[in-house]
């Protein structure tokens, strides 16, 4: 059961994980030790899964955001097997969500510029077939960050 606490931990470090761990103990008033136990802690239970580092994609060189709306007639496990090793195989594609309605995927595909995009849909529908494929740029990111909302955890 987390507490108050745990769920200011857990915010704090989705704002900055290279926070100091005396900082972090600064903030939510606890001695460091304790600080650095409740982090193990929640690191043990899951409730944090990794610590990574995020770039700059203007200084990397992929700017370009592109979204594309996947339908298929095709729904067998094999198939969603074979789908699923073909996009982890292509870093450009970031993000995949199989969806309710018109469309079965949606996947976030970051570019160097857009006409990259027709390299990475050449990649997909040479090793499966796809019934449609919509794409849509991103034009401006109106919110970003990825940082959860905790008041939820338990």
């Amino acid at each position: 059961m987390l507490d108050d606490r745990d769920r200011k931990l857990l915010g704090l470090l989705q704002e900055d994980a290279d926070q100091s761990v005396t900082v972090l103990a600064e903030k939510i008033s606890l001695s460091l030790s304790a600080c650095s136990r409740r982090i193990q802690r929640l690191e043990e239970a899951g409730y944090i899964s990794r610590r990574i580092a995020v770039l700059d994609r203007d200084r990397i060189g992929v700017p370009t955001t592109v979204f594309a709306l996947i339908k298929t007639t095709q729904h067998s496990d094999e198939w969603i097997d074979g789908f699923r090793r073909i996009i982890r195989d292509i870093p450009e594609i970031v993000e995949v969500h199989r969806l309710t309605g018109n469309y079965d995927y949606i996947l976030k595909i970051v570019l160097p510029r857009v006409e990259h995009y027709d390299v990475i849909y050449k990649q997909i529908v040479r090793k499966t077939e796809l019934f449609d494929v919509s794409a849509s740029i991103s034009m401006e990111v109106l919110k970003s960050g990825g940082a959860f909302p905790v008041d939820y955890a338990v």
